[in-house]
């Protein structure tokens, strides 16, 4: 008879100080990651969020209106779960491009952050239920290279020599929202409750988007699923790309 798979283990997380957060918009980490974030925050680990673009496209409003507004509501979103480094890069929302330009925007990111981990979302072609939008698969791709080209001193040099920007290497890589998580890390009531919070401070958006599910029935059943993988109440699942550094951290 088949059995039941393994749980999740549990994300290594000892001497944890910094973690990097890299999304294409403002809400992207609002359907159920910042769970995780939220417990991170709680636990007296700095994160921060780095969005590529300042979603000014994502609504009916012209985007000179839609940019002001949808910042807003990520830091009403970010102070939900205590992130208090928020940046937003002038990228085009909707043609969000994973150039060189944008790699070296990440790696700048990384090495002034210094980030033990970098978390970004799922950027598989086909995902969340459906064709994953453009601007995700693009953030995705620059978050993985250039998170390793800010560890490269050969690579974007100027970082160095003009900023002086001195090569950092993150412990690991965490995708969030995979089908094959690795990893996961559990989360309390509250942090489901700070998720949940961290959506609805979207409320503009939100109501531009047609039979959207209320943040509060979803993201606790998202997370209660993920719990069920991880043998826990509630969790964020991961998958989790060690980059030489996270099991020596946590032996």
């Amino acid at each position: 008879m088949p059995t039941d798979p393994a749980p999740l283990p549990s994300l290594p997380e000892a001497g944890l100080e910094r973690v990097l957060c890299i999304v294409a918009h403002p809400d992207d980490m609002e359907y159920g990651t910042s769970a995780a974030v939220a417990a991170w925050s709680a636990a007296g680990v700095t994160v921060t969020y780095l969005l590529l673009t300042g979603g000014e496209a994502g609504m009916a409003e012209a985007p000179e209106v839609v940019g002001p507004l949808r910042e807003a509501e990520q830091r009403r979103a970010c102070a939900a779960v205590g992130v208090q480094d928020l940046r937003i890069l002038p990228h085009p929302d909707g043609m969000l491009e994973a150039t060189l330009a944008l790699r070296r925007d990440v790696a700048r990111a990384v090495r002034q952050v210094r980030p033990d981990l970098v978390l970004t979302t799922n950027f598989d072609l086909e995902a969340y239920g459906g064709l994953n939008q453009a601007d995700h698969r693009a953030a995705g791709l620059a978050a993985v290279d250039g998170t390793r080209d800010a560890a490269n001193p050969w690579v974007f040099r100027e970082l160095l020599e003009q900023e002086g920007l001195a090569p950092w290497q993150a412990r690991a890589l965490l995708v969030a929202g995979h089908p094959a998580p690795t990893h996961a890390k559990a989360v309390q009531a509250d942090h489901v409750r700070a998720a949940v919070a961290s959506l609805r401070a979207h409320q503009a958006y939100l109501e531009h988007v047609s039979g959207h599910p209320a943040p509060e029935e979803f993201i606790p059943a998202v997370l209660r699923e993920g719990g069920a993988a991880a043998g826990c109440e509630q969790a964020v699942t991961l998958r989790v790309h060690d980059l030489g550094g996270l099991v020596q951290a946590d032996g």
